[in-house]
């Protein structure tokens, strides 16, 4: 099983948004970060179906993260 890296961010106007950094084109909005939990999750399950569909491997993850204080 692979691990993605998965940003979450707070949107301006409320509500949440996620992307993957790794794989273009995967992203989900929702209401609460809970729900945009879930729909980054359908929408990388999504992209998986499609890339079997068309016979392509799913790439490889590339990015990590980390914290530093200030």
């Amino acid at each position: 099983m692979k691990r993605y890296l998965v940003i979450y961010e707070p949107a301006e106007g409320g509500g949440w948004g996620a992307y993957l950094p790794d794989i273009d084109g995967v992203i989900a909005l929702g209401s609460t970060r809970d729900e945009v939990e879930a729909g980054i999750r359908g929408a990388l399950e999504m992209y998986i179906d499609d890339l079997g569909e068309r016979g392509e491997a799913l790439p490889e993850p590339r990015n990590v993260a980390g914290y530093v204080a200030a």
